[in-house]
């Protein structure tokens, strides 16, 4: 097989239809809570834990509380009560998500209400979350004590995608015996054209230039599929997407500014 031949993929025009958002809108009004509902919320859930967390940490709670509070509010989340406030016209998970978080922590100081850990109902083991892989990208001390917890939610959510979809792009290479390919050439994926060192690549995976541009080409189309799958997810529409992936990409900037 030729390194090309191992980084294909594509997505069926009528995919969008059993998208996680749109599984779980199609039984918004509903007062059944099928297993189906469940597992594409708790597919989201695991998108969205990393921005919820540094969210709720960025409003002053304890390492310890927003822990307590991040379990509790995704309890709820599956329990199927943030769908109860979802408006009929919704059409993004994360600006849903981020209402009722903000709702969620006012009614929490409010009633001062933080259940210990350990408690009756757990949606995660902590020890597993914190185990995965960090992320690729370090917010300083000073932004993350300068920036609103909304710019704060929104990198993270940003970056998260963003790893998600190169760790599939990864996996599929790995599957495919071309692992090394995705790690020597994955740097390049984001970066200019004029920033590619091609020699340099050509030379460590020992096959020509010409093969290196095209194996970085098929590796930016294929890694801006995974990206739009990933995204598109979240949305309620196709037509969202595009919106929603230009909202991340400014996230991003914003983060590098």
């Amino acid at each position: 097989m030729t390194p090309e031949a191992a980084i294909t993929g594509g997505q069926s025009p009528d995919r969008f239809a059993t998208t996680r958002w749109s599984v779980i809108l199609s039984c918004a009004d509903s007062q059944a809570t099928p297993q189906a509902v469940r597992n594409a919320l708790a597919q989201l859930c695991q998108t969205y834990w990393r921005p919820t967390f540094a969210f709720v940490t960025r409003n002053g709670f304890s390492i310890e509380d927003a822990q307590d509070l991040t379990q509790d509010f995704f309890v709820m989340v599956l329990d199927g009560h943030l769908l109860e406030r979802a408006d009929p016209h919704r059409g993004r998970f994360r600006s849903l998500l981020l209402k009722a978080l903000k709702d969620f922590l006012n009614d929490a100081r409010d009633r001062k209400r933080a259940r210990k850990r350990g408690g009756d109902v757990q949606f995660i083991r902590w020890d597993e979350w914190m185990a995965e892989a960090p992320s690729q990208l370090s917010i300083s001390a000073r932004d993350s004590d300068s920036w609103p917890p909304e710019k704060i939610f929104d990198v993270r959510w940003a970056a998260t995608v963003v790893e998600r979809a190169l760790a599939r792009l990864g996996e599929e290479c790995e599957r495919h015996g071309r692992r090394r390919v995705f790690d020597v050439l994955s740097s390049c994926l984001a970066a200019e054209r004029e920033d590619v060192s091609y020699a340099t690549f050509s030379k460590s995976l020992g096959v020509p230039e010409s093969a290196v541009k095209r194996l970085v080409h098929q590796l930016r189309k294929r890694y801006r599929e995974l990206l739009r799958e990933e995204v598109a997810e979240t949305v309620e529409k196709p037509e969202d997407v595009e919106d929603e992936l230009r909202y991340l990409c400014a996230a991003l900037a914003a983060a590098a500014t």
